[in-house]
C-alpha cells in the first residue's frame, strides 16, 4: 500500500507533541504558595517610634549642634509647635509609653514627681512629649527600655583588650561618605531654625531619613581595620539596639498594646528594622496617624 508522505508527517508531528507535552513539568503557580505572613497572627502589638533630637542638648552625640542652630521648646513659637505635635501624637491612644532611659535614671520616680507638677520646665523630650502623654492618657507605668551593650560589659572584664578594639572608633574618618553625613546632619540641624516641630519630627522619621541615617553606621569606622569596626558595631551599637528591642518585648504583654517610644532618631533608625521584621510587632509609621 502506498502511504502519503503529506499524512504521514502530520502523523508524526502530532506523535511529536503528544510525546513533548508528556515530557513538560508544569510551571510551579506563586500564586499556588502561601504567603509567609499566612502562618502568623495578624493581630500585633503596634508600636509607635518618634525618633527625636534631645531637646536639651547634653552634648553626647557625635555630631554637636552648634548654639546658633540650637532652638529652646519651653519659648514661642516652639512651645506651641511642641503642643500641637503632642495632639498629633494623642491620635495614636498609647496604652504604654517608652522612653530612652537608663535604670539609674529613676524614669518612674521621676514621673511621679512630674504628675505631682515638678519637671515642668525641663528641656528634655522624656518629660516634654513622653510624660505629658502619659499624664494625658493617665498612664500609672513609664517603660525605661535603655541598655548598655555588651560592649561595656566586656569592658568590665578586660579593658585592655575592649580599648584596643574601640580605638579610633569615634565617627570620624577619610572615608568620602563620612564628609557627606556630616554635610547632612549639618545642614538639617540648621534646618530646625526655619521648620516647624511636627514637619521636622515627619521628616525625621521617614523611612528614607532612617534608611540613610542607618546606613551612617555601615560607612567610615566601618571600614577600620580587617573586621575591628565590624565588630565595634556589633559589639557597642547593635548590641544596645537589640537589648532596648528586647526590653520592648518584655514591655509588651498583649497583642492589644499600644506603645509608644520616645528616643533618640539614630536609635529609631536601627529600631524601625528590628520591629518591622518581628512578627510580635506592627511598626506605625509616624506620618500615617
Amino acid at each position: 500500500m502506498k502511504t502519503n508522505p503529506t499524512a504521514f508527517i502530520a502523523f508524526l508531528l502530532v506523535l511529536l507533541t503528544g510525546f513533548q507535552a508528556c515530557r513538560t513539568e508544569p510551571e510551579p503557580s506563586q500564586e499556588s504558595l502561601p504567603n509567609p505572613s499566612s502562618y502568623f497572627p495578624e493581630s500585633r502589638a503596634q508600636v509607635l517610634v518618634v525618633g527625636s533630637f534631645h531637646f536639651d542638648y547634653p552634648g553626647l552625640d557625635a555630631m554637636q549642634t552648634a548654639d546658633s542652630d540650637k532652638i529652646d521648646v519651653l519659648e514661642e513659637p516652639r512651645s506651641s509647635e511642641l503642643t500641637a505635635f503632642i495632639e498629633y501624637l494623642e491620635k495614636f491612644k498609647p496604652n504604654k509609653i517608652a522612653i530612652e532611659a537608663f535604670p539609674r535614671w529613676e524614669a518612674m520616680r521621676k514621673y511621679r514627681e512630674y504628675r505631682e507638677g515638678q519637671h515642668r520646665e525641663e528641656r528634655d523630650e522624656r518629660f516634654q512629649i513622653a510624660m505629658r502623654l502619659a499624664d494625658r492618657f493617665d498612664l500609672d507605668t513609664l517603660y525605661a527600655v535603655d541598655a548598655e551593650s555588651v560592649y561595656d560589659d566586656w569592658y568590665e572584664r578586660d579593658s585592655a583588650y575592649v580599648s584596643a578594639l574601640g580605638a579610633d572608633y569615634d565617627f570620624r574618618s577619610d572615608d568620602p561618605y563620612d564628609s557627606i553625613y556630616h554635610k547632612w546632619f549639618q545642614e538639617d540641624q540648621k534646618a530646625l531654625i526655619t521648620t516647624g516641630l511636627k514637619e521636622y519630627f515627619l521628616y525625621m522619621n521617614s523611612p528614607e531619613s532612617h534608611r540613610y541615617g542607618y546606613g551612617a553606621y555601615l560607612t567610615g569606622d566601618f571600614k577600620l581595620g580587617e573586621f575591628r569596626g565590624s565588630d565595634m558595631l556589633a559589639l557597642y551599637w547593635y548590641s544596645r539596639n537589640l537589648r532596648i528591642f528586647r526590653n520592648l518585648q518584655r514591655a509588651a504583654q498583649s497583642d492589644q498594646d499600644r506603645i509608644l517610644l520616645v528616643i533618640g532618631n539614630g536609635h529609631a533608625a536601627v529600631l524601625r528594622q528590628l520591629l518591622e521584621a518581628s512578627p510580635e510587632f506592627h511598626f506605625v509609621e509616624l506620618s500615617e496617624l
